[in-house]
Formats: structure tokens, C-alpha cells, sequence
């Protein structure tokens, strides 16, 4: 039963581990996207002011999406860590109750 919770604690921590890379690595596209099409955007014949707005109002976007998105994987990667701390302090109780047999 402990390596059964210590193997769901260590499941909960890669989970979290993999959300705040997936978030990371989607703020990175976004913001690649975004670059990209500011790229596109200044080689067109638009007039620059217009250009630099949109760019400004892209990166802008990208940037509020990226963030949000971590910041929502690492409310998700805390709620696992205190999740897995509850589980860390059953794990303690238990063994504690086995070694005094109070089990």
C-alpha cells in the first residue's frame, strides 16, 4: 500500500512536471507565431504605423495567452504538491502506526 501511494505521489509530480512544459513550450510557439507574423506583416507594403500596431497588439496577445497558461499549469502543479504532501503525511501516519502497532 506505501509504494502504491509513493507510486501515485510520483505520478502526480511528473504529471505536473509535464503541464508546466507543455505550457512553456506553448507560450513558445505562440510567441514564435507572433514573431512570424510580424515578420510577414513588415515585408508587405503596408504603411509602418499600421504594421507596428498590429505587431504590438499580436506580441501583446501571444504574451497574455503564454501567461495565462502558465499560470494555470502552475496552479495545477501546486494543487498536485499539496495533493502529494497529504499523501507524503498518510505515508508518515501509516508507517509510524506499523513500527508502534497501532495499525
Amino acid at each position: 500500500m506505501t509504494k502504491e501511494i509513493t507510486n501515485s505521489v510520483e505520478a502526480l509530480e511528473a504529471e505536473a512536471e509535464k503541464i508546466l512544459g507543455e505550457a512553456r513550450t506553448r507560450a513558445s510557439e505562440i510567441l514564435l507565431e507572433a514573431r512570424e507574423e510580424a515578420k510577414k506583416m513588415l515585408s508587405s507594403q503596408l504603411p509602418l504605423d499600421v504594421v507596428k500596431t498590429e505587431c504590438d497588439r499580436i506580441v501583446s496577445k501571444a504574451r497574455e495567452e503564454a501567461d495565462e497558461k502558465i499560470k494555470d499549469s502552475e496552479e495545477k502543479a501546486v494543487e498536485i504538491g499539496i495533493n502529494a504532501d497529504k499523501k507524503v503525511k498518510e505515508i508518515t501516519e501509516l508507517m509510524v502506526n506499523i513500527a508502534t502497532g497501532r495499525s
